[in-house]
């Protein structure tokens, strides 16, 4: 008899749902296809070159540790560089305070298993990060949506949810996916008081802090929270867990990130990863300290903040250029990412019908919204194809939009 596999899944797994991103991707792999869809670091600024002398040093001199089991908590010495890189923006923390993960998915799942009971409700921004929501729907999470406008989450909508008793703030401060948009200084202020205030914790989500084209850098909710309680050397006891990544730095393929957190939250999520995966790849770990080491990583950020400046730059050109008066968008300051909207009466779904037939992608932004709304909005990447691409790629975007505004304006 052949079991109902179906009849057996956990009830979580009903609101477990694909990643819409994930599936798109699929549709974008046809190679005269020119994709805005994916979050996709541009392969032409990987270190490939040190990435292969610090594999062939790494086996040489600590292969067989490299190839071992390694501790929960992570590689020290990279540890370490973390701890000495988060001091630079006042953030006093030890290798007690960061736990290396598989990727930041995984800080994200980590996070609600320790954290998320079925029924709790979590405050996030309207729209935000496809994969938190991901991660937390499988622990039965409930969302309160604050709007944002050009400078993030407003403050008097934040307050009254705050009111309702969450279980935690997430936010993503510097150029937000998906829509571009940062977190001003003042609201930042406002957000770490408030929170304060109503004994609510923040989990900072920072993939692209270091990712910034122009004006200057905003600090972290981490550390300015660090200069509000005024630690004086102490290790960071705070209301913050912040998360951030190698993805965007050095390369998506190692799947690395870390947690910095309270000891005791460290502890805590290390008992959970061991039950997921024991620890993150050894391996992987030294690679990215070896590489990363000696100032070197400092260099190359440089390096893609050069070529991913150029490609917003290039983007919003295009925009400006091609599309029609009808559609505005974000205009970034950093990141991967900006955010379109269009007329109230249009569908990116039909948009995004009409693009493919035109040979390009975006995501339409409703996954996004944990409200499941924002139907006539859309996320287009500009890190992956370069300035040509960029180009020709919004002119038939355009192409596609304005023939779906027709269709509109004779359905009328």
């Amino acid at each position: 008899m052949q079991t109902p596999w179906t009849e057996r899944f956990a009830q979580r797994t009903q609101r477990m749902r694909s990643s819409a991103v994930r599936e798109l991707l699929k549709l974008t792999e046809q190679p005269d296809l020119i994709s805005f869809a994916g979050g996709l670091p541009a392969p032409d600024v990987f270190p490939v070159d040190q990435f292969q002398e610090s594999t062939c040093r790494l086996l040489k001199e600590h292969g067989t540790k490299a190839l071992q089991y390694s501790t929960t908590e992570g590689y020290r010495p990279l540890r370490e560089m973390i701890a000495r890189h988060s001091s630079r923006y006042g953030i006093v923390i030890e290798p007690e305070n960061v736990l290396i993960t598989s990727g930041s998915q995984q800080a994200l799942d980590l996070i609600g298993k320790v954290f998320i009971n079925p029924g709790d409700h979590l405050v996030v921004e309207r729209p935000t990060y496809l994969g938190a929501l991901q991660a937390w729907n499988a622990y039965e999470a409930e969302y309160i949506n604050v709007p944002m406008d050009e400078d993030g989450m407003q403050p008097d909508a934040l307050e009254a949810a705050l009111r309702m008793g969450p279980k935690f703030i997430y936010a993503l401060p510097n150029f937000q996916n998906p829509t571009g948009v940062t977190l001003s200084l003042s609201r930042r202020h406002q957000l770490i008081g408030l929170a304060d205030h109503y004994g609510v914790p923040i989990i900072e989500d920072d993939p692209y802090g270091q990712l910034r084209y122009e004006e200057e850098h905003i600090l972290s909710l981490v550390a300015l929270d660090a200069q509000a309680r005024a630690h004086n050397g102490a290790p960071y006891t705070g209301n913050i867990i912040y998360l951030s990544t190698f993805s965007k730095t050095l390369a998506p393929g190692l799947r690395l990130a870390w947690i910095v957190a309270p000891a005791e939250v460290i502890q805590k999520l290390v008992q959970a990863k061991q039950g997921a995966d024991l620890h993150t790849s050894t391996f992987s770990q030294m690679l990215a300290y070896d590489v990363a080491r000696g100032g070197f990583l400092d260099q190359h950020i440089k390096i893609i903040r050069a070529v991913y400046g150029a490609r917003r730059d290039a983007m919003l050109k295009a925009l400006e250029m091609y599309f029609p008066p009808e559609v505005t968008w974000t205009k970034p300051q950093g990141g991967l990412f900006l955010w379109a909207t269009f007329p109230e009466y249009v569908d990116a779904a039909d948009v995004l019908q009409a693009a493919i037939k035109e040979k390009v992608a975006f995501v339409p932004g409703t996954s996004f919204f944990a409200d499941g709304t924002g139907r006539n909005t859309g996320r287009l990447n500009f890190s992956f194809c370069n300035e040509k691409q960029i180009a020709d790629g919004i002119y038939r975007l355009s192409v596609a939009l304005k023939s779906v505004l027709a269709a509109k304006a004779m359905a009328v």
